[in-house]
């Protein structure tokens, strides 16, 4: 084997993995979320609940998910949040997470049972997404009834703005 053939043999495999086609069957069990104009806290619940009865969910525009409150109040709570740190070393204390799609992820493990196998098993079945990746670009986005904003969007704050607001770069 010459060393071209090696190196096409060895990139196989991981592009294969990187691409994470959808069968159909998996297709049919696959929940599509657009997250723009939902209140993050009953979408992460919503998805939370079909994690937990076996479904996949990938969830996307995760930026645009919405946080109720004043703005400058919803800052100083997250700003809170960030001085929580373990004295000792940081790299013990609690890791926050500053992208949106990170923060979303976060909060949907908060409502699964994570040391547990199902809960494990179901934040695996999870994908979170900043705008919509091109295998997704047309795919049929559904939103939850419950967890749409009922007040004018001014009343709310994106979880991009946090974001950039605790220190994203993004």
């Amino acid at each position: 084997m010459s060393s071209e053939q090696q190196n096409t043999v060895a990139e196989d495999p991981e592009s294969a993995q990187s691409e994470e086609e959808l069968t159909p069957v998996q297709q049919q069990n696959t929940i599509f979320v657009d997250a723009s104009g939902q209140i993050a806290g009953r979408m992460c619940s919503k998805v939370a609940a079909a994690l937990l009865s076996g479904k996949r969910v990938v969830v996307l525009n995760s930026e645009n998910a919405l946080i109720s409150g004043r703005s400058n109040s919803v800052f100083r709570q997250w700003q809170a949040r960030l001085e929580i740190y373990s004295h000792v070393n940081p790299i013990y204390g609690p890791i926050h997470p500053r992208r949106p799609d990170n923060i979303v992820r976060r909060m949907v493990r908060g409502m699964v049972p994570k040391t547990k196998a199902k809960g494990t098993s179901a934040m695996g079945r999870l994908r979170v997404y900043m705008g919509v990746p091109e295998k997704y670009a047309g795919v049929k986005m559904s939103k939850f009834e419950d967890a749409l904003a009922p007040r004018p969007l001014p009343n709310y704050t994106t979880i991009a703005e946090i974001s950039k607001n605790i220190g994203w770069n993004g």
